[in-house]
């Protein structure tokens, strides 16, 4: 029996460094969440044109065909005409044609526009069709690549009338957010230097946008992440944008930076290495959520790496943005402060102190016992990292918060991860609080926990089966338990009753 016994002990199924690792994974769910809250793609739709001049032309086969035939015509005039009546088509707010005037053959007749340096309305024209074109399917998108629209967009960047540059960075951005595949071969065909070369005081505010837009998109994808060589060049021009005044340049430059941090610990050592991340930290106090989203993430990621990286973060004075941020009324800027709060814990002692200093234990223990449920999953990690990693009175300033009630109520939900972390962290209490260990455990009693617990032993998950058992077997089967068990059962033995006894009692 007592080997059977050994064999379900064990001493908690995460330690610090797998802690981290497993919030790493985490962070890939929120990511996804909101993956499109950052548009990879943007067509670019006359307001006041469309209106006016976009039903010249119906979507008729016939029609688009026609207009084809003649966007091939000598006549200079007929020709930017006709393109420009197919820049129309595509802008059309709902529906444009676009998989229509591919079939018509159209994409080979604009890219060939694209040369005609004597006639820069002729190239704007075509440049804007194209880069409607490209916004939309993956398979629209490599439509205009493999007619070889990109590298003549990339000798546009350098065209003499700033209308023609700017939609010529729009088209390429499009290309380069259809996917790894597209930016690489963009990057290849040299578009990093003069996107970030257009990062001047002087530069339009509307086409600033675009570029940092641009930039976003470079930083973007992770399967593969850009070269080092690509983050090397962007991260000046983005040190520079994530100091400017506009909220629109501001929430790229930080996406830019959330995707960047969204790697390997030496990316993150890499963009901390830039400067940029006091001036990124700074925007956690920011009142426009736009901003703010990114930002978090990005402050968030950089935790998720080693724990210089994450003192790095402290350094910057992150912490002292958190408790407006752990209470904020938006449910994912609150999930992905608890989450950036669960990776701290996840770090030295110092780090947990300095949550703690901040006053941020009891708002990650309400998000515990009262958030939306993925935020009481990041506070569920972030309570059970610290039983881990703290030191035995943190761990008890975490009880005296009442964390203990907060987790044996999710004690029963169906998540079986968060159920193991939870465990676990009750267990890791119970094991660092020796002199308390009763006091402890009357409070799980008295929350229902003890109940919730020993129905986890007939869990079906093995892990949940083993971290129940050793608590049960551990903490709440002592002598004294028996001995009051036993005064609830005084049987009485009288009579034949002791007469059918064998001597030595019965053998089982």
């Amino acid at each position: 029996m007592s080997d059977r016994i050994k064999s379900f002990k064990n001493k908690g199924w995460v330690d610090a460094d797998e802690s981290r690792r497993r919030r790493k994974e985490g962070a890939v769910e929120l990511r996804k969440e909101k993956r499109n809250e950052n548009m990879l793609k943007r067509r670019n739709i006359p307001i006041d044109e469309f209106s006016n001049e976009t039903a010249e032309v119906g979507s008729d086969n016939k029609d688009l065909q026609s207009l084809v035939l003649e966007a091939q015509s000598s006549d200079p005039n007929v020709r930017l005409s006709c393109v420009q009546q197919t820049r129309k088509e595509l802008s059309k707010g709902n529906n444009p044609p676009i998989d229509e005037l591919i079939q018509a053959g159209i994409v080979p007749i604009l890219v060939e526009c694209l040369d005609d340096d004597d006639n820069p309305a002729l190239q704007f024209e075509a440049t804007w069709a194209l880069t409607n074109i490209a916004s939309g399917t993956s398979d629209q998108t490599r439509q205009v690549v493999t007619y070889g629209a990109v590298p003549k967009f990339v000798r546009l960047l350098s065209s003499p009338h700033e209308h023609v540059r700017e939609q010529s960075v729009w088209a390429l951005g499009n290309i380069i957010g259809d996917g790894p595949e597209c930016r690489d071969f963009v990057i290849h065909h040299g578009v990093v230097d003069p996107v970030i070369s257009f990062v001047q005081d002087s530069t339009p505010l509307t086409f600033l946008r675009n570029i940092v837009w641009v930039i976003a998109n470079l930083c973007r994808n992770k399967d593969p992440p850009p070269s080092p060589e690509t983050i090397n060049k962007v991260l000046p021009a983005l040190y520079r944008l994530v100091q400017h005044t506009d909220n629109e340049v501001l929430t790229d430059a930080c996406w830019a930076l959330s995707y960047l941090t969204d790697g390997a610990d030496d990316q993150i050592q890499t963009v901390l290495n830039s400067g940029v991340a006091p001036h990124l930290v700074s925007h956690l106090g920011q009142s426009d959520v736009r901003v703010l989203t990114p930002a978090v993430r990005a402050v968030g990621n950089i935790v998720t790496g080693s724990e210089s990286q994450t003192q790095a973060a402290l350094d910057c004075g992150c912490l002292s943005y958190f408790s407006v941020l752990l209470q904020h009324q938006k449910e994912s800027i609150k999930k992905e402060a608890v989450w950036t709060i669960s990776n701290i814990t996840a770090g030295t002692k110092a780090q947990i102190q300095a949550v703690i200093d901040h006053g941020l234990i009891p708002l990650v223990i309400n998000a515990l016992a009262s958030g939306d449920f993925n935020t009481q999953k990041e506070a569920a990690w972030s309570v059970s990292n610290m039983t881990v990693n703290g030191t035995p009175e943190q761990i008890k300033y975490l009880i005296d918060q009442q964390a203990i009630p907060a987790i044996c109520a999710l004690l029963g939900v169906r998540d079986t991860q968060i159920v193991q972390v939870l465990l676990d962290g009750l267990n890791n209490m119970l094991e660092t609080s020796k002199d308390n260990v009763e006091d402890i455990c009357k409070v799980i009693e008295d929350c229902s926990g003890l109940d919730k617990i020993e129905e986890l032993q007939q869990h079906q998950n093995k892990q949940i089966y083993k971290l129940a058992f050793d608590i049960i077997d551990k903490h709440f089967s002592s002598d004294d338990c028996l001995e009051n068990d036993e005064d609830n059962f005084n049987f009485q033995i009288t009579g034949a009753e002791q007469q059918i006894t064998p001597d030595g009692g019965f053998n089982f």
